[in-house]
């Protein structure tokens, strides 16, 4: 039964192409997320990583198998897989300039927040920082703490699996390593996580497994440990 439970609980992606107007961005992509596990999506910028998550999320015209819980979502529209437990940050970071932290987390909830695994508190006790700016126009906000809103923003919302594009994306190092403990928060939570990401520290240091991108599709997958000891791959498709 085990199994069965936890096919179901699962994103699977299967000969993903998608486009941008008449250009075929992706190739065939292919990669699975089991519960509760952290999966990092490699590569240097245009392989593919960030149309994938966008893919995945019925924000880019794609063809392919893309299922979650067993059920299909390719064809959903991005407000549909939201509702079935999918969450997205973007790498822009989509906040609400003009509205105050505690405005733009308040949107992030579904329902009444009633039942969620998340609330204000957990917010505020995670990143205190954002605690102390919870009336502060979000606009206002450094690239680090209009990181942290948009990835509290989306858990307000209490997705069972969250894809991150770019969250380490001009931040200091010391809140590179926040970010880090906190994905591995959800991880302990029973959060998956798609780590879309282009440095290789912060991936193998928390991932259970890595896919690497190169040329729109999927060239590597392994633990930390094989990538670590691959080093044409790294060269080939990672190094800068």
């Amino acid at each position: 039964a085990l199994s069965m439970s936890q096919d179901t609980h699962k994103l699977s992606v299967d000969g993903l192409h998608a486009y941008y107007g008449k250009s075929h961005v992706l190739h065939g992509v292919q990669f699975d997320v089991n519960p509760g596990e952290i999966v990092a999506l490699l590569g240097r910028n245009g392989s593919g990583r960030s149309t994938t998550a966008k893919a995945i999320m019925g924000m880019v015209e794609a063809e392919g198998r893309v299922t979650w819980r067993g059920q299909p979502l390719t064809g959903k529209k991005p407000y549909e897989i939201a509702h079935l437990g999918l969450g997205y940050v973007p790498e822009n970071r989509d906040i609400f300039p003009k509205l105050t932290v505690h405005q733009n987390l308040l949107l992030g909830q579904k329902g009444s927040g009633k039942g969620s695994r998340w609330g204000f508190d957990d917010m505020y006790a995670m990143f205190p920082r954002l605690k102390e700016r919870q009336h502060t126009e979000a606009g206002v906000m450094s690239g680090g703490e209009q990181q942290m809103l948009t990835l509290c923003r989306t858990l307000m919302g209490d997705p069972d699996l969250i894809m991150i594009d770019e969250p380490t994306e001009g931040l200091a190092p010391a809140i590179v390593q926040l970010v880090a403990e906190y994905l591995k928060e959800l991880k302990r939570r029973g959060i998956s996580v798609v780590l879309v990401e282009q440095k290789l520290a912060i991936a193998l240091q928390i991932s259970d497994r890595v896919y690497v991108m190169g040329d729109r599709r999927i060239v590597f997958e392994g633990t930390p440990a094989e990538l670590k000891a691959d080093a044409n791959i790294r060269k080939e498709w990672l190094e800068v």
